[in-house]
């Protein structure tokens, strides 16, 4: 989870190889940043018309820059000094910005971040020869504190210091993170201690990484080991009593199951289905929406959109641990929660049950592959990985089902298989970003198609 947001960095064997040059026209200093790249980082020219990408660079900033990755159709470049500032230009608010790759967007102002990530979403449409029917509505949370699940890097260097961190810019290694302004504070504050205790293990190279999660009421940390040490479990055993959080390992590099001290956490959090409460339980190796004040308004918009009625029979793809299918369940006839993990089809079984949920059916399919609907739903709804769902929305394109909601966490793919759709009948009413990753270029959106 702490890629979400980010670009991975390449391979470092198949990169040119990395040189510092100075770009500067002839006729005035700098070059001048016209756009953002859906990246984030802003695009310039230099002065025979090559194409820059500039970290950290935004539009309207002359700026003098030194390349260091030549490719033959452009160049990546970085900040020597800004002769030009943006208006736009905000103080990063986290003080390992410079260097980790997490937050991407830190240095640029809200309410353009948002802006920009709307513009991504037309501009991948387009691409696809396809539009909307008017700006996208915004659905914003808290610009910090909002992230309530991270995975966090653990290394051991040559001269045997633990590091604890998220990956740098542009690279493999780990920039050490004493707080990371963007997870919700019961996570963020255990930071410190995390790799104070890491420095205590008599075998630290043992443990690949630290994933830290919050549910509503309780927090909880999984270490994960690449074997047994009982000498090192049982110090992680002492940090999680002092700190009252629970403590769960994965042990193992082929297969690891995942192990608690103690008993299982009550992990789960709160949804609200208009006069609804719901709580899902979840696992710490289940798919949860990090911001959950975004998901919320989500789930809601869902709701408003797609107007479910009592008689509705509604199939959802990609149902998790049944975050729509829940909150749809309330107000229709029947919901299929398809998904293709067995454990969180499981946990949407459990979570249906403790809900006193009886017109809810869960069941496991490889939706990858084209998909068979059985008799023809009134609703069907979607939240598909960053790979997308081309095989479902092939199949889709030959069904005249009345609405279908496409909740996307990539553009790209979700603009490609939207025009599937779009040339099978389907026409687009309504559009959303959610900005679920506040501070970074990623972006979660919303499509509602209509047939007809």
């Amino acid at each position: 989870m702490a890629m979400l947001g980010k670009r991975r960095p390449a391979n470092p064997k198949k990169l040119p190889k990395r040189h510092s040059s100075p770009v500067s026209p002839s006729d005035e200093p700098g070059v001048m940043v016209t756009r953002l790249a859906h990246d984030g980082r802003g695009v310039a020219r230099d002065a025979e018309g090559k194409t820059l990408f500039i970290d950290r660079a935004l539009p309207g900033e002359r700026v003098s820059v030194a390349v260091h990755r030549s490719r033959k159709r452009f160049d990546e470049a970085h900040v020597r000094e800004w002769l030009v500032t943006s208006p736009e230009r905000n103080a990063p608010a986290c003080p390992h910005y410079e260097r980790c790759g997490g937050c991407n967007l830190q240095h640029l102002a809200l309410d353009a971040q948002r802006r920009h990530k709307s513009e991504v979403l037309v501009d991948q449409l387009a691409r696809q020869g396809l539009s909307l029917p008017g700006e996208p509505m915004i659905l914003a949370s808290e610009s910090l504190g909002y992230r309530r699940r991270a995975r966090i890097g653990v290394k051991v260097d040559a001269q045997g210091r633990v590091h604890l961190g998220f990956r740098e810019r542009n690279s493999h290694h780990l920039v050490d993170i004493a707080t990371c302004p963007v997870l919700v504070p019961e996570l963020n504050e255990l930071l410190p201690s995390l790799l104070e205790c890491l420095g205590q293990l008599q075998s630290p190279r043992l443990v690949g990484h630290v994933e830290v999660v919050a549910g509503d009421t309780q927090a909880a940390v999984v270490i994960r080991q690449l074997r047994d040490d009982p000498v090192d479990w049982l110090r992680w055993q002492r940090w999680a009593d002092v700190r009252n959080v629970a403590m769960g390992r994965l042990v193992g590099r082929d297969d690891p199951r995942l192990e608690w001290y103690g008993s299982t956490p009550d992990l789960g959090y709160t949804l609200i289905s208009r006069d609804h409460r719901l709580r899902l339980a979840f696992s710490p190796g289940d798919f949860l929406q990090v911001n959950a004040e975004v998901n919320q308004q989500m789930v809601s918009l869902a709701l408003d959109w797609l107007q479910p009625a009592s008689t509705d029979r509604v199939i959802d793809l990609f149902a998790g641990v049944g975050n729509f299918t829940l909150a749809l369940a309330p107000h229709v006839a029947e919901v299929i929660g398809i998904e293709g993990s067995p454990d969180m089809v499981a946990r949407l079984k459990g979570n249906a049950q403790d809900n006193g949920l009886n017109n809810i059916e869960a069941r496991q399919a490889d939706l990858g592959q084209a998909l068979e609907l059985g008799s023809l739903p009134d609703l069907v709804v979607m939240d598909p990985p960053r790979d997308g769902a081309e095989a479902v929305c092939q199949t889709l394109g030959g069904q005249p089902v009345p609405r279908i909601l496409y909740v996307s966490c990539d553009p790209a793919t979700l603009a490609r298989d939207a025009a599937h759709l779009v040339h099978a009948g389907y026409h687009i009413t309504r559009a959303a970003v959610a900005d679920m990753f506040v501070q970074t270029a990623h972006l979660e959106s919303m499509l509602l198609f209509e047939r007809g």
